[in-house]
């Protein structure tokens, strides 16, 4: 008997494969670090969003544990039934009071908080300008929201301030990552926040990439910045820097309430395991306690990127954790991370449509946890997966 679709999606996959875009797993047989047990070998781990190596802390993993022994595993229910436990609670207050902002909303996800966020304070009289370059959530987001939706030139504010200066909308919304994540670019939050107050819209950022990393004590994107505004609704997750599973929405109080009231990925959705919320928390005091994981952190991007020059290794501008190395073709990228494979590094080729057809690259993600030796090391050997890597075409 044959597939209801005819075959449509054994011709879509065996077209992948022959672009060399077909997508793979592989099983990680250890906690996440510095070095990772993948398919029998032991990698040094240049793969994971890890930043500040607090995914396997032990302060992490002793939260846990306590919050299981109190709370159990699962919490049961959505929030706005029976599923909102002490920890979530708690983690909401002290998130809120590190990024420095009245209110916070735990979601379950990065993804689940913009797809939130955005179908909450849109609907159809609303126009939300994106970047180009946004994360999917944030355009999926939009969509959902059935905004107008309008996409400016990466990092273009004469763009985006043209597009907002002739919008006709009652509502106008700005979405922006903060740190682009497959570019390592960052967002330019005093022009973003000032044209956001001249034309009276809110400013949405997704600071996935920068909560850890960005700020004098790694507290994110927006930690130092002069221009702070009410229009403000910032989102960052508890996946990457802060070692855990999560996300938070954080603004204004009244924003906050209306998340609760129509964010439908928070209204809908069981809550997290409280053991998240204490892996936050957790992971908050550490912060708070101690920027040492933040400097280190930056010590190891600073070396990634002499040894690159070094090596003669072009990278694309990045001052955060994320350091690409731009390849182009998608089978090239690919002979290239195998080549790395090979001398015991693990660094994903992103091809494309997680990057336009291209501009396929290495996706070098820097964390607290390396030794500075591996990381020069890394270079070297970058250098020498690319001189004999198939050339381009």
């Amino acid at each position: 008997m044959g597939a209801p679709d005819d075959g449509r999606l054994a011709r879509g996959l065996e077209e992948a494969r022959s672009r060399s875009l077909l997508r793979t797993r592989r099983v990680v047989a250890s906690p996440q670090g510095a070095r990772v047990q993948v398919e029998g070998r032991e990698l040094l781990n240049f793969s994971s969003n890890d930043y500040l190596g607090l995914a396997n802390h032990p302060a992490l993993r002793d939260a846990a544990k306590r919050a299981i022994d109190a709370y159990g595993v699962g919490a049961g229910a959505s929030p706005l039934v029976s599923g909102y436990l002490e920890p979530h609670r708690e983690a909401e207050e002290r998130f809120a009071a590190f990024v420095g902002f009245p209110s916070a909303l735990l979601f379950p996800s990065g993804y689940a908080a913009n797809l939130g966020i955005l179908t909450a304070l849109a609907d159809r009289s609303t126009e939300i300008f994106a970047d180009k370059l946004n994360h999917a959530c944030l355009n999926d987001g939009a969509l959902l929201s059935r905004a107008t939706f309008t996409r400016y030139p990466h990092l273009d504010m004469a763009a985006l301030e043209e597009r907002l200066r002739v919008s006709q909308a009652s509502t106008r919304i700005v979405a922006t990552d903060t740190v682009f994540s497959m570019d390592g670019d960052e967002a330019p939050l005093e022009a973003l926040v000032d044209l956001c107050e001249t034309h009276h819209a809110w400013l949405v950022l997704d600071d996935a990439h920068g909560i850890g990393v960005l700020g004098p004590r790694g507290r994110g994107c927006l930690e130092g910045l002069v221009a702070r505004s009410p229009r403000i609704v910032y989102m960052a997750t508890l996946g990457k820097a802060l070692g855990g599973y999560g996300a938070f929405a954080a603004g204004a109080p009244e924003v906050v309430d209306w998340l609760v009231q129509r964010a439908r990925t928070y209204i809908y959705s069981t809550a997290l395991p409280p053991m998240a919320g204490a892996a936050a928390v957790a992971a908050i005091e550490l912060l708070e306690a101690d920027a040492t994981p933040v400097d280190t952190l930056r010590d190891r991007i600073a070396a990634f990127r002499s040894a690159c020059e070094a090596a003669h290794v072009p990278l694309m501008p990045s001052r955060t954790a994320v350091q690409p190395v731009l390849v182009g073709d998608a089978q090239r990228a690919l002979d290239v991370a195998a080549r790395l494979r090979d001398e015991g590094f693990l660094v994903p080729a992103i091809r494309p449509p997680t990057v336009p057809e291209g501009a396929s690259r290495l996706r070098v993600s820097l964390s607290a946890a390396h030794a500075e030796p591996d990381v020069r090391e890394l270079a070297r050997a970058l250098a020498r997966a690319l001189a004999r890597a198939k050339p381009l075409a």
